[in-house]
């Protein structure tokens, strides 16, 4: 008898497991349906639209591939990616650093009360980006702004944080206040997941809190800060919000083509080329892929090490 239940329940295994399979995939669909209908229907509808041509008399035309030889070999396009790059050069590593840096000092068990710096270093990413961009061009103000008007009650000129010259580390200045809290957050918790017995270890070897800080902790972390970095380059091409409400204040520095997403936008909704931006939408967004993944591969070959 034993046998013969024991032969039924290793019969009954296999559906089982099959049965597990199916529920998991039934618990997967939504986000599979949103992902289709979200990403990757519209990506086909870009593609398609990018075949063809609207003209004033007859309608839309098929033009093959002309409309991605036009975007590489486009100036504006290229101008507004090296704009883009040098921004995540300026904020990118600075912001990751100061990220990285309120993470460890958090960790350190120094601080009490240490709910009060979590949440007050969090709170700007809590901000609207629009609301942010907003705040921060009254605040570069030159003559009625915030600088400006510290400036004034010292009878000095202030600088002009909002010219050709500044413009993009006024940018990163507002994209660092946003994003630091957020990225320091996901420092910490993978912080927090570490084995104490690893410190324990370190400082009876005689290691300083620097050295195992160096030594221990950020090598334990390294799949964070690779995650975070990858999410700050696809962040840095996709910049639109900040430049988008300066233009308003500085319409003579930021043009229309200041980013990829603006020269896109302003392509699809001002310019009536809905074709031309699809294409260069999918030229910008293959371009991003492929910096991703390189930078993947390197930090690959790093967490290896």
């Amino acid at each position: 008898m034993s046998m013969t239940h024991a032969a039924d329940g290793d019969a009954r295994m296999p559906l089982r497991k099959e049965k597990q399979q199916y529920v998991g995939m039934l618990y997967c669909l939504p986000y599979v349906v949103v992902f289709l209908m979200g990403t990757i229907l519209p990506i086909l509808y870009a593609l398609y639209l990018s075949f063809f041509k609207e003209r004033m008399v007859g309608g839309s035309r098929f033009v093959g591939l002309k409309n991605f030889v036009r975007a590489v070999s486009d100036a504006k396009l290229w101008e507004s990616f090296g704009r883009v790059s040098l921004y995540f050069l300026i904020q990118v590593p600075l912001m990751l650093a100061l990220a990285l840096l309120a993470a460890l000092i958090l960790d350190s068990g120094r601080i009490r009360h240490i709910a009060i710096p979590r949440m007050l270093l969090f709170l700007p990413y809590a901000v609207p980006g629009v609301i942010a961009a907003l705040m921060w061009g009254y605040i570069y103000g030159q003559r009625n702004g915030l600088i400006g008007q510290f400036f004034q009650m010292f009878g000095a000129q202030a600088p002009n944080l909002l010219s050709a010259d500044a413009m993009l580390f006024s940018i990163s200045n507002i994209a660092r206040w946003c994003f630091m809290g957020y990225n320091m957050l996901i420092f910490y918790a993978s912080l927090r997941v570490i084995p104490g017995e690893l410190y324990e270890s370190a400082r009876i070897d005689g290691a300083s809190e620097f050295r195992i800080a160096w030594s221990v902790k950020i090598p334990m972390i390294r799949s964070t800060v690779i995650m975070t970095l990858l999410f700050s380059i696809i962040g840095s091409y996709q910049l639109f919000n900040e430049p988008n409400i300066l233009k308003t204040l500085v319409p003579e520095v930021i043009n229309s083509y200041y980013t990829p997403n603006m020269y896109t936008y302003n392509l699809a909704f001002t310019g009536q080329d809905i074709n031309y931006a699809a294409a260069v939408s999918l030229v910008v967004g293959s371009i991003t892929m492929l910096i991703v993944a390189a930078v993947k591969l390197f930090g690959s070959r790093w967490e290896e090490r």
